[in-house]
């Protein structure tokens, strides 16, 4: 009996074929992906999470104090704007006032029909009257005279205080648009602490917290032991110090807000721009200004009322109170409080009065 065997099947080596294997591939490779070698970005340490944080606090605090500076400038550019359109307005009624002057010459001329004076006076018979009428039209021409350049002047006074007034407008809209962009670069980056802060725990957003009011560890504090220590005052504050210390024992407690100057809250700029204004000193608005606001004392040389600096680029400041000590506006969520002046880089101070 014949055996009748089924023909062997050959692969498929066409276009369907080539399709199916690597159709076959992909399948075993997204098995294998789905299996678990594939790994999504690790989640950020709870420590890495507090240093970007301090970093972006740091940032939008250098950001405040260029947007305090330019609001600065946009606010004394108003207050020039106004007076100088102010004066625009007086000068103007007095202009007026003399072009009105003028006008009431020229009305008199045309009332008298236009005869030249010096022809009225020669035909008049009374040789008086002649005398008399020849002064007083001298007169007359003289006022004329000076009424005609007292208004040429103060039409050139005017353009020229209108063209002031329109190159101050320019700069307000300057300051403003800087302004406007150091305040989104702070918003940005608060926000992204925030972003940053949702991510931690409620123990760990606490413990933050606690370490930002208490300032930084130990450890840190020690890399710093090489700096001089500030030598301790010999005396309470007195005078004008003593008051400006005074109002920043006051605003103890009182919370961080940017571009603040009390006396609800506070940055750091503004509280001791606040401490000083009641002591009757004018501070300029920024870190980096008033630095220049004083004389210049050495770290070991800190006496009560000092204004101490912080960071490179000068974007921090508190006011010294003695002991090693200072009251300053830290960053958002941690209150005006007493910190070390250790906690932070040394960059300078000043001594105000």
């Amino acid at each position: 009996m014949a055996v009748h065997r089924k023909p062997r099947q050959r692969p498929h080596t066409g276009p369907a074929g080539r399709t199916a294997a690597a159709l076959a591939l992909a399948g075993a490779a997204g098995g294998t992906a789905l299996g678990g070698t594939a790994h999504a970005d690790p989640r950020p340490t709870t420590a890495q999470v507090k240093a970007k944080v301090d970093t972006l606090y740091r940032e939008a605090e250098a950001a405040t104090e260029r947007y305090n500076g330019a609001k600065e400038q946009a606010d004394a550019a108003r207050d020039e704007l106004g007076a100088l359109r102010d004066e625009a307005a007086r000068r103007t009624e007095r202009l007026n006032t003399s072009r009105e002057a003028l006008g009431s010459f020229a009305a008199a001329q045309y009332r008298a029909g236009g005869i030249d004076p010096g022809l009225r006076l020669a035909l008049t018979s009374d040789p008086g009257e002649y005398l008399e009428r020849a002064s007083l039209a001298e007169r007359v021409g003289d006022r004329r005279a000076s009424a005609l350049a007292s208004v040429r002047r103060q039409l050139v006074d005017l353009a020229e205080l209108r063209e002031r007034a329109g190159l101050r407008a320019t700069e307000l809209e300057e300051h403003r648009g800087r302004a406007a962009r150091h305040k989104e670069s702070v918003r940005k980056r608060l926000a992204d602490a925030e972003r940053l802060l949702a991510r931690l725990t409620a123990e760990e957003r606490a413990a933050y917290a606690r370490g930002a009011a208490e300032g930084p560890d130990r450890a840190d504090r020690a890399g710093r032991a090489d700096m001089p220590a500030p030598r301790a005052p010999s005396g309470p504050a007195d005078g004008r110090a003593a008051r400006a210390v005074a109002y920043a024992y006051g605003a103890l407690g009182k919370p961080y807000v940017w571009g603040a100057t009390g006396p609800g809250s506070y940055d750091c700029s503004g509280l001791t721009q606040a401490a000083w204004r009641s002591a009757g000193v004018a501070l300029p608005r920024t870190t980096y200004t008033q630095i220049e606001a004083g004389r210049r004392v050495a770290r070991s040389q800190l006496a009560p009322g000092d204004l101490v600096f912080f960071y490179p680029g000068i974007t921090h400041v508190g006011l010294y109170i003695g002991d090693g000590r200072m009251i300053h506006a830290p960053r958002p969520g941690s209150p005006v409080r007493i910190a070390g002046i250790d906690e932070m880089p040394f960059a300078g101070a000043v001594r105000v009065a």
